[in-house]
C-alpha cells in the first residue's frame, strides 16, 4: 500500500471517528420531570406555534373531533 493510500485511510478513519463522536454526544438522558419542558409549545420548530395551536383548536371545534392532527387520542373523545 502506498503512503498516500495510508494517508487517505487515516483521514477517513478520523472523519468517521469525528462523526461518531458528534452523534454520540448529541444523546442525553431526559428525566420524566424534564419532559414537560420539552413538550412546551415554545420548543416547537414552527415559527408560529401559538397561531398553529389556535388554528388546530378551531379546526377541532369545527369538525367535532380531537386528536386527529397527530396528538393523543383518536377523535372518539375517550381521552
Amino acid at each position: 500500500m502506498s503512503a498516500s493510500g495510508r494517508g487517505t485511510r487515516s483521514v477517513l478513519a478520523l472523519a468517521m471517528l469525528g462523526l461518531l463522536v458528534s452523534f454520540v454526544s448529541g444523546c442525553a438522558m431526559v428525566r420524566p420531570y424534564q419532559r414537560e419542558r420539552l413538550t412546551d409549545r415554545i420548543m416547537s420548530f414552527k415559527a408560529e406555534a401559538r397561531e398553529d395551536a389556535r388554528l388546530t383548536k378551531s379546526f377541532e371545534a369545527r369538525e367535532g373531533s380531537t386528536g386527529g392532527n397527530g396528538g393523543a387520542g383518536g377523535g372518539c373523545a375517550c381521552n
